[in-house]
């Protein structure tokens, strides 16, 4: 009776293992892939601007974003237009 009882005990804790291994690998699958390499963005001319100081960086490669802090407070993120060359 014993090892009847050991086997069901084992035979339930192996289903609940395949449950929640098959739940988080479902999770992986339906979630986007990132992109391998930062991706170049120089074009876009954006920029992390401080409004304390007015300390700016320029986006040229974008992996995993994450906003700088300068003067201890966030940097915002800016969008400026391209200056279009002049024609003579």
């Amino acid at each position: 009776m014993n090892v009847v009882v050991a086997v069901l005990i084992a035979f339930g804790i192996l289903a609940v293992g395949v449950l929640l291994t098959r739940a988080m690998s479902a999770r992986r699958i339906g979630e986007e892939e990132r992109p391998a390499e930062p991706e170049d963005v120089s074009e876009l001319d954006v920029f992390f601007v401080c409004r304390e100081c007015g300390t700016e960086y320029q986006v040229t490669r974008l992996g995993e974003i994450q906003v700088p802090r300068h003067c201890g407070e966030p940097m915002e993120v800016v969008q400026r237009p391209r200056p279009q060359p002049e024609l003579n």
